[in-house]
């Protein structure tokens, strides 16, 4: 028989995971006996209890069950998490919809109002803004002009496709009179 000193060592290492299976085969064997000290009575349900786990674990059932556990829980999260998601949207595009006919109507019920009292001070105001905005353009334009060289590193390339494009050109046109004849003759059969 194991003296409660060494019992009580073993236990330590057990809860701190420092325990090698002999010892755990020991605390198991001891405290499976029914001879078991009053001080360390407490365990003997803990490891009553492991021991029968223990043996229920070599049942290759618990395996498939605890899987059929693990993904029945899983689907049911995803399924929730799903029809979570599809209520949320569904809300929030009821509530864009409503926000944008709401806006929609208010405007509708606006009158228009002119922005100038004084029909020549729009013109002045807008042959302004215009001329800003054409100069803008015209700077625009003039960067452009740096593109000469891409356009004159492109001619090769327009020259190599030039019968490509000319073919495309041609099945075009006859699509074309193909079209225009069928017109005449619809035209003559009315």
């Amino acid at each position: 028989m194991m003296e409660l000193k060494e019992i009580q060592q073993l236990l330590q290492r057990y809860f701190k995971g420092e325990s090698t299976e002999a010892e755990e085969t020991k605390l198991a064997t001891y405290f499976g006996s029914g001879n078991v000290a009053e001080e360390v009575a407490e365990y003997a349900e803990f490891f009553g209890g492991v021991s029968e786990l223990s043996n229920v674990a070599d049942d290759s059932r618990i395996e498939d069950d605890v899987m059929n556990f693990i993904l029945e829980n899983e689907h049911r999260e995803k399924t929730k998490y799903r029809s979570m998601w599809k209520m949320v949207t569904g809300i929030a595009a009821s509530i864009i919809i409503v926000l944008g006919g709401f806006l929609f109507y208010q405007e509708q019920q606006k009158p228009f109002e002119d922005s100038f009292e004084n029909p020549d001070e729009a013109l002045a105001y807008a042959t302004k803004t215009l001329s800003f905005v054409s100069g803008k353009y015209n700077k625009g334009l003039a960067q452009f002009s740096q593109f000469d060289k891409l356009r004159k590193a492109n001619n090769p390339v327009k020259k190599s496709t030039a019968p490509i494009v000319e073919f495309y050109k041609g099945i075009e046109r006859l699509g074309e009179s193909e079209q225009s004849q069928s017109q005449f003759s619809d035209a003559d059969s009315l």
